[in-house]
């Protein structure tokens, strides 16, 4: 396998439900997972692109999170009917979602 163009992580954090900051986990992180795995396998995506499910990107409040990189595009509240559009206009056609990203205010 070559270098891949983009690496997508999809963040599966999981926390108990009172916990102050949540989780991706609680929002449908898992959902949106198998959705762009799915996806990957129908376009025939591998390689192409790498796709890792992963712990806390420090988001929690905005989950599902879903960063990409290298751009270091980071994407809030991500639902499984978004990642159509994540892979169309991001991954293939080299524009980001900007309805899905969050402010750069994020990175600190």
């Amino acid at each position: 396998m070559g270098k891949p163009a983009k690496h997508v992580f999809v963040c599966t954090q999981s926390r108990p439900p009172e916990h102050p900051r949540g989780s991706c986990a609680a929002n449908g992180s898992a959902d949106v997972l198998q959705e762009f795995k799915q996806q990957f396998e129908q376009r025939q995506l591998w390689g192409r692109f790498a796709l890792t499910g992963c712990g806390c990107l420090g988001t929690c409040g905005t989950g599902p999170s879903v960063l990409i990189y290298p751009e270091s595009v980071m994407y809030g509240g991500v639902k499984k009917g978004d990642v159509t559009a994540i892979i169309e206009e991001h991954l293939l056609g080299g524009n980001p979602v900007e309805r899905l990203q969050l402010p750069p205010e994020i990175w600190g």
